[in-house]
């Protein structure tokens, strides 16, 4: 029998939603001017997204391209993660445009005092560089230990080539960075009504196989429990880029919906799209299940972020500083 056990008071505390907080900030000299706004208050496993737009004073310059990178490093000066900016707009007259970058705060952070790096080259000028300041507070995260079953420990434990190539094959496809992936940077939605959360991001695991053995990791996704059939949609706007069954998620789909960023759907029962299919918000991309290692129906939704799993809730707020 497979059984799920967890610290109650942390179980009741992961429910609570923790939100990052904006800054806004304003540059200017004789050429451009910048406007930003940006994430300077995160949590472990959250992320964090710079909004920036650079308007071109001088008309002489205004036709050439701009381009940036955001850099996060941690209290030691030691590099976290970067991505370089993609542009959302440009104006007609190309005087304008707006871009957006987001960098991973990863599970493996602790609290302190943060910077974020953005070197950027204006309308083709030389190339700048100014310093954010980022502060990322403590966060506690659910423990639990999982009892499991020798089908489910077979499945846990399976080291063959094929599975060793799913797993190879699903990491080429979320660090793939394509800079016109732009389609969706307005709050997400949830992928489905429940309100059942049966796992949350960044529990911390004991796995116990039924040989006796154990086991330990991370849970970087969310888990609603839902019955098999219930139906499973798109987060966002993207494009379907996985869409297959795997050894340890079973059914699987996955929606590129920004540059870098990506959701992924697990332990479906079928599917309703295949790869390379566009993908509108709320569109139904299949129907929950226990395919894979599951211990019951269920859904599990992840996010990534430049390969790194970030919190899905990050991104039903307004990740990307955009007014509705």
């Amino acid at each position: 029998m497979t059984t799920i056990k967890k610290i109650a008071f942390l179980a009741l505390f992961a429910f609570i939603p923790f939100f990052a907080t904006a800054r806004n900030a304003t540059f200017s000299n004789a050429d451009y001017n910048i406007a930003l706004a940006y994430t300077d208050t995160t949590f472990p496993g959250d992320a964090v997204f710079v909004h920036m737009t650079l308007t071109a004073l001088n008309k002489k310059i205004a036709s050439e391209p701009s381009s940036a990178s955001l850099t996060l490093f941690n209290q030691n000066e030691k590099q976290v993660d970067k991505a370089n900016f993609y542009v959302l707009s440009t104006s007609k007259a190309k005087s304008s445009v707006d871009m957006l970058c987001g960098v991973a705060v990863t599970l493996w952070q602790t609290a302190g005092t943060y910077s974020i790096t953005v070197k950027y080259s204006p309308f083709g000028l030389q190339e700048m560089e100014f310093s954010l300041p980022l502060t990322v507070m403590d966060k506690t995260f659910v423990s639990e230990t999982i009892e499991l079953d020798s089908s489910n420990t077979e499945i846990r434990t399976d080291a063959s080539p094929k599975r060793t190539q799913q797993t190879q094959k699903l990491s080429r496809v979320l660090t793939e960075r394509d800079k016109n992936a732009v389609y969706q940077f307005r709050k997400f939605s949830l992928p489905t009504p429940s309100t059942r959360r049966t796992a949350f991001f960044g529990d911390r695991r004991v796995f116990k196989y039924s040989n006796g053995k154990t086991d330990t990791s991370t849970h970087i996704g969310i888990d609603f429990g839902i019955p098999t059939g219930s139906d499973v949609a798109a987060c966002a706007t993207g494009k379907v880029v996985m869409a297959e069954e795997r050894i340890v998620t079973g059914w699987t789909v996955v929606i590129e919906h920004l540059p870098g960023l990506f959701s992924l759907y697990y332990h479906l029962d079928s599917l309703k799209v295949q790869e390379g299919q566009m993908i509108k918000a709320g569109e139904i991309i299949g129907q929950s299940g226990s395919t894979g290692l599951a211990t019951g129906p269920h859904l599990h939704w992840q996010m990534e972020l430049n390969g790194q799993a970030v919190n899905p809730d990050f991104f039903t707020t307004d990740f990307a500083f955009i007014d509705e």
